[in-house]
């Protein structure tokens, strides 16, 4: 049953109320050996630790297939996981505006409690604000984790070498796409899904194939092209990509062709860039599609010598094309 209860700027004076919303909300969904009411958590952490930090302030706050809370356990962990982390511990910081709906808040906390679990990592510590009406759009996640490298993985931007293959884990552009529609009155009916997940076991499964992956990569803000743009100027290579190969959900494809936006520029919060040897590439894909978010996973090009710092797109007929290099306002904003 809805409590009808709102956050008040007394929830955050630091007195019996903020006791009360920590306990019963933050407290309740997120407690465990390590969650601590002292002012640091103490934790234990045995060799190589990977540390990320990310902040959420993604409008709306609810979209279709999660909410802000979710996407701010997925952002940590999939950072952690692209440096080969296996996630363990996190810690949270609410901004909450003046009138925020109590139900949605426990609903966003268990949110993060749900995902938390699935991606295995502890939310240990954190902090709560309240913010006048008007001063924050509703709630702001800051959150920041810590991992553990799996010995033998050493991943990085600077790592891809030509010859290289370049898979993505999942259809692109979901994320990016759900949020437009979310956001923007378009008058546009289409069954799109954020792709939204925690990602550190697609991550697993594939160092117990091979440990011989260069890079990992969350395609998240500026989307593929983005990222492999990115990742061809920290290696100094070429990026040659094959258009007919690029996994896009169909409704995806049909909101991008009335737009005339492109996929590889939207958004993800479920699929990785992984560039690893040729030699590697299949194993990694046939792995990857017995996944529970990776099913749609494809190789879809190559690292090459020639246009260092470029990625060219073969196109379906068979011209090759230079992919636009990203600049200005990427759209649709999803933080």
């Amino acid at each position: 049953m809805k409590s009808g209860k709102i956050v008040t700027l007394a929830h955050g004076a630091g007195g019996k109320q903020t006791s009360e919303l920590i306990d019963q909300v933050f407290k309740a969904h997120f407690s465990n050996p390590q969650f601590t009411a002292d002012d640091a958590a103490v934790l234990e952490v045995n060799g190589k630790i990977a540390m990320s930090t990310d902040g959420f302030i993604v409008s709306p706050y609810e979209f279709n297939g999660g909410n802000i809370g979710k996407l701010s356990i997925c952002g940590t962990v999939n950072d952690l996981a692209c440096m080969g982390a296996k996630p363990l511990y996190m810690t949270c910081s609410f901004i909450i505006e003046e009138g925020f709906s109590m139900d949605k808040l426990e609903e966003i906390a268990s949110y993060m409690e749900k995902t938390a679990k699935e991606a295995g990592v502890k939310i240990v510590a954190g902090d709560t604000k309240v913010a006048g009406r008007g001063q924050v759009d509703h709630l702001f996640i800051t959150t920041t984790g810590i991992g553990k490298i799996v010995d033998g993985v050493s991943t990085s931007g600077a790592f891809a070498k030509p010859g290289d293959k370049i898979i993505v884990t999942g259809d692109i552009g979901r994320h990016g796409c759900t949020i437009l529609l979310a956001r923007e009155n378009l008058g546009i009916e289409a069954d799109i899904q954020s792709d939204c997940a925690p990602l550190w076991g697609t991550v697993e499964m594939m160092l117990e194939t091979t440990k011989d992956i260069h890079v990992i990569r969350d395609a998240t803000r500026g989307g593929v092209g983005t990222v492999l743009y990115e990742i061809a100027a920290e290696s100094n290579v070429g990026v040659k990509l094959d258009s007919s190969a690029i996994p896009v959900d169909p409704a995806v494809s049909g909101v991008c062709g009335m737009l005339g936006l492109d996929p590889l520029y939207l958004a993800n919060e479920g699929t990785l860039v992984v560039i690893a040897p040729a030699e590697q590439a299949d194993t990694l894909v046939e792995t990857l599609h017995k996944g529970k978010y990776s099913k749609n996973a494809a190789v879809i090009g190559e690292i090459t010598e020639s246009m260092p710092g470029k990625v060219v797109v073969t196109t379906e007929i068979g011209a090759e094309t230079l992919l636009p290099q990203p600049g200005g306002e990427l759209l649709p904003r999803i933080c």
